[in-house]
């Protein structure tokens, strides 16, 4: 099967802002589909997060937008290449405006730990020794 791309939309109150916070972690923006009203965050060649200002997110969709500061909307997962680099990534995020979500996680084969981002949104970052064979047939 042929790899999808995934473009996963997120309301942001302040776009400079969550633009700002994200490229702090090292993430940059495909112009093309960047605006006043959204942002194409890369992820990488296949998975995008589309920061979208909440009038122009609520014209997608005929639900309220959830309040991610008091409610959970999801959770989003990034992978590390190591420890380090969760460990980097979150303390990054911590001193950007981000706040503590979940303390680190340690698993037989996995490290993990967790930040929201300034809107609210819960990112989890993990590292994995050695993928699950479940996992590697993905």
């Amino acid at each position: 099967m042929k790899a999808r791309k995934i473009f996963v939309n997120l309301p942001v109150k302040d776009l400079q802002r969550s633009k700002a916070f994200f490229e702090k972690l090292g993430f940059s923006y495909n112009a093309q589909f960047t605006d006043d009203k959204a942002a194409c965050m890369i992820v990488n060649e296949e998975a995008y997060v589309m920061l979208l200002t909440e009038p122009f997110f609520q014209t997608f969709t005929q639900k309220p937008i959830a309040d991610a500061k008091t409610m959970s909307e999801g959770l989003f997962c990034l992978s590390c290449d190591s420890r380090a680099e969760v460990d980097h990534l979150v303390k990054t995020a911590l001193e950007s405006g981000g706040s503590r979500a979940m303390a680190p996680q340690e698993h037989a084969f996995m490290y993990g730990w967790s930040f929201y981002d300034p809107d609210g949104h819960h990112w989890e970052v993990v590292w994995m020794e050695k993928p699950p064979a479940a996992a590697q047939a993905c």
